[in-house]
């Protein structure tokens, strides 16, 4: 097909069809699979971020050599694997888990492990910015680590956490797009399947604009609350 052709009156009519009808559903399939597999990665990447940097050798908690490297090694592996190789890297696995490969929540599992590593260097990166004379002082006033880690380390990283979530929440999104390709739903899955397969380029770019909107409304709220909980903000 031609690609001007897809831009007749006939088509962006049908187009506007598919909004009205097919969208819904789209776009809460997408925000669903986006803020459950981000919930399931802080789950399991902010611990890990935590211990990547209260276990290492001048840490707070010191863990053994081998196993900070062992955890240092693991998440830069599942980092490098390119999301839609690790979709079918672990269909295996989608199956024991939820009974299928194919879907909206079954692309929650893919989108959680391909999104924990990722969120564990944020938090790495967020817990490295907080002030040492504030750790010291505590510990000095004999904190325990734990106290440490939950009076002092997370609550002065807030506004940082809350910016890198915001960020991990549209990467998240970014890759629900890819799963259409490989049975996930949502935006991505109408996009692919129907506007580009179909030659429905309109209906193709109608979706991006849709999920251009729907993370440009998520990174201005993050980046609202990141300076709301900022007190350096609320000093000036």
């Amino acid at each position: 097909m031609n690609f001007t052709s897809a831009f007749t009156p006939e088509r962006l009519q049908e187009a506007w069809t598919c909004l009205l009808n097919e969208f819904p559903f789209a776009v809460w399939e997408t925000v669903y699979s986006t803020l459950v597999a981000t919930f399931f990665a802080i789950l399991l990447g902010l611990p890990l971020g935590i211990i990547l940097v209260t276990g290492e050798k001048k840490g707070i908690r010191p863990l053994p050599g081998p196993l900070m490297s062992f955890l240092n090694v693991l998440i830069n592996l599942l980092r490098s694997v390119p999301f839609i190789i690790l979709m079918v890297m672990v269909i295996p696995l989608t199956r024991v888990i939820v009974g299928t490969s194919v879907g909206t929540v079954a692309s929650i599992v893919p989108l959680a492990i391909a999104a924990f590593p990722f969120i564990a260097r944020l938090v790495e990166s967020s817990l490295r910015e907080v002030n040492p004379n504030i750790i010291e002082t505590a510990q000095a006033m004999g904190a325990t680590p734990m106290q440490v880690i939950c009076r002092v380390m997370l609550p002065e990283s807030v506004p940082s956490l809350i910016t890198n979530f915001t960020l991990a929440i549209t990467t998240i999104m970014g890759y629900t797009a890819m799963s259409g390709a490989v049975g996930g739903g949502g935006l991505g899955k109408l996009a692919l399947a129907y506007g580009y397969q179909r030659y429905r380029y309109a209906v193709l770019y109608l979706a991006v604009i849709v999920l251009v909107l729907i993370t440009q409304v998520i990174q201005s709220f993050g980046t609202w609350l990141a300076r709301k909980t900022d007190k350096r903000l609320k000093n000036k």
